[in-house]
């Protein structure tokens, strides 16, 4: 197996201020970065300076670093954020009035200028839509108020019509676009059919999904009908994002990994891919992104989804995942987010292994889950700040 040198030139910021980009990369002192996963990197296309550089890597094409934002990143950690909860206690509140959506998507952006701009949004934002109420209750989570688990119950589930049910979503994206221009790219979000589907079975968040497997082993086309339903409107919900200004898309399938690889093959899996189907039929250069937390056992099964992008979380290594994974697919990823309560050199030292490990092709700098509530925000900018300096 034959490996790839790829040269990196670490710079602080301090030093790409007194100088030109040029100037302090003449100066700067390369370490050479021993890729160790093998042949998984394609020659690399000319980037396009038009386009977002987040766009850029996950088509291939050669670009200076690798892009960087973080799940989260807008978010309770910030003290700008907390000041915004004050006013406005509600979080349906907050996500779902455009004002404040736009403002809380760009807080990161005046901030830290990440090379993506996510929307504040939450997955369950669609529920209301198909005839399913919730509320996310502070200190306890979302809560479903009338849990499906019969057939009844999923008859009763409409097919979402995004532009009808929430049309703040796309003119918040709409906004967006406009006010981070090509700067950074603006990613839209879903939930995955099976994830869903845990929380409005479980009728919230679970520990031992004791009721969807239930489901899942007793009555599985009743499950099976949600799932659907589910799969059909999530990916209009994609569409209709990226007709209305998103760039790329994530794909969050938190909790299939509750399933063994067999009970994902039937329950997830099926349903992925078709929502990637019918989204490149009328959207083929809408990167699609799809994260799984805990997805270690599933990695070799997430490829055949069709997505462009599968974001690893921190219990994979890097290296292993680019293995697995193969070289046709381009990686996010997957910085431990506990790593952001270390030293400044910590998180230095983190983030350049993950690189080294990834590769200068198809790679998204990301942390490995969301950031956690707490997260000093001055580590986040220092971890921005490194991510920004990398040169490949």
């Amino acid at each position: 197996m034959s490996c790839i040198s790829c040269p990196i030139s670490l710079y602080s910021p301090a030093s790409v201020a007194r100088n030109s980009a040029i100037s302090s990369r003449s100066k700067s002192k390369p370490f050479a970065i021993r890729c160790t996963v093998g042949e998984y990197i394609e020659a690399p296309k000319v980037a396009s300076v038009t386009e977002p550089l987040l766009l850029n890597a996950v088509r291939g094409e050669k670009v200076e670093r690798p892009p960087v934002w973080l799940m989260r990143q807008a978010g309770r950690y910030m003290k700008s954020y907390q000041l915004l909860c004050e006013k406005y206690p509600s979080f349906r509140e907050r996500s779902e009035n455009v004002d404040l959506v736009v403002e809380i998507s760009l807080q990161p952006w005046k901030v830290f200028r990440p090379d993506g701009v996510i929307l504040f949004s939450d997955i369950l934002t669609p529920l209301p839509g198909m005839n399913i109420p919730f509320d996310i209750v502070k200190g306890k989570g979302p809560v479903i108020y009338s849990p499906i688990r019969t057939a009844d119950d999923v008859a009763q589930v409409r097919e979402f019509v995004p532009e009808e049910s929430v049309p703040y979503v796309g003119e918040a994206l709409t906004i967006l676009r406009e006010e981070v221009k090509s700067d950074a790219a603006v990613l839209g979000f879903v939930g995955a059919p099976f994830t869903l589907a845990s929380y409005v079975v479980e009728g919230g968040s679970s520990k031992h999904f004791t009721k969807i497997k239930r489901l899942a082993f007793s009555q599985p086309q009743v499950l099976h009908s949600l799932l659907q339903k589910f799969t059909n409107s999530m990916a209009e919900y994609i569409k209709y994002q990226a007709d209305n200004g998103a760039q790329a898309v994530q794909i969050f399938d938190s909790w299939a990994t509750e399933l063994s690889p067999v009970d994902f093959e039937e329950f997830s899996l099926p349903y992925l891919k078709q929502i990637v189907d019918s989204v490149k039929k009328t959207h083929p250069d809408l990167p699609l992104i799809l994260y799984a937390s805990g997805s270690g056992g599933l990695l070799e099964r997430l490829p055949s989804t069709g997505v462009d992008v599968v974001s690893l979380d921190w219990t994979v290594d890097m290296a292993e995942g680019r293995r697995r994974l193969g070289s046709d697919i381009a990686v996010q990823g997957n910085v431990d987010p506990g790593v952001l309560f270390g030293s400044t050199e910590f998180i230095t030292e983190r983030i350049n292994d993950t690189v080294r490990k990834a590769g200068s092709s198809k790679h998204i700098l990301n942390l490995g889950h969301g950031i956690v509530v707490g997260t000093p925000e001055e580590n986040v900018a220092h971890f921005f700040e490194v991510a920004k300096g990398i040169r490949y």
